[in-house]
């Protein structure tokens, strides 16, 4: 038993840790001043003082507390299921979360810089953001499909 935390603690922390070293050396990037427009996508520089699509921007500095408290939240139910099959997708969530909040803290909000507008203006994301949307996709799979998750 011991050897299977092991594994999976190991699996959850360096997948958390890779994310956050990507996106964090990316959003360096733009911070540094680095541009790229297109035709349909821009490469910009945006702070969100808010969550998806700005939404709760209002709350201002509680909202990387409130964020802070959610992250320990899933950290802890991650550690309480301790099934392998979510420690992979839990790590990017986790990463990606974990950096953002981190941009709260120091940036004052959240650096986006990934803009599309061909055919329609979308939000501003980054790499964490994708990372999320891809960690709740596989959550959403595990969990529809129980045989997903075999030891």
């Amino acid at each position: 038993m011991h050897n299977y935390t092991l594994r999976f603690s190991a699996i959850l922390l360096f997948t958390l840790a890779g994310v956050f070293i990507v996106d964090q050396n990316i959003k360096m990037l733009f911070v540094d001043g680095f541009r790229y427009y297109t035709e349909c996508i821009d490469l910009i520089l945006v702070y969100n003082k808010g969550v998806a699509f700005s939404m709760f921007a209002f709350l201002d500095e509680w909202l990387k507390y409130i964020q802070v408290v959610m992250v320990i939240g899933v950290l802890g139910y991650i550690f309480y299921l301790k099934e392998i099959c979510y420690a992979f997708p839990a790590g990017l969530l986790l990463g990606g979360a974990i950096s953002n909040v981190y941009d709260r803290f120091i940036h004052g909000g959240v650096v986006d810089m990934v803009y599309w507008h061909c055919g329609f203006d979308f939000a501003v994301f980054n790499f964490a953001d994708v990372m999320i949307d891809l960690a709740v996709v596989w959550f959403l799979v595990l969990s529809f499909k129980k045989g997903f998750c075999k030891e």
